[in-house]
């Protein structure tokens, strides 16, 4: 499971916040809620958050084993 706790440290470290993100940076309020609610982002996104916040991957999110994850 990907764990995007580290995204809201991040940001809340950062100078930016949820308007500056969608107003400034036409990030959408969908892509927020999903983050938010722990739901697959894509990796442009990623790389997004990466760029606007001058951060690297882990601070943004992280991998956790689930007994939820896919079977291999």
């Amino acid at each position: 499971m990907i764990d995007y706790s580290p995204f809201w440290n991040t940001l809340e470290k950062s100078n930016e916040n949820w308007y500056t993100l969608t107003s400034k940076h036409h990030m959408s309020t969908s892509t927020l809620h999903r983050l938010k609610h722990g739901k697959d982002i894509s990796m442009k996104t990623v790389n997004d958050l990466c760029r606007i916040l001058n951060c690297q991957i882990e601070d943004i999110c992280k991998y956790v084993a689930s007994d939820n994850d896919q079977a291999l």
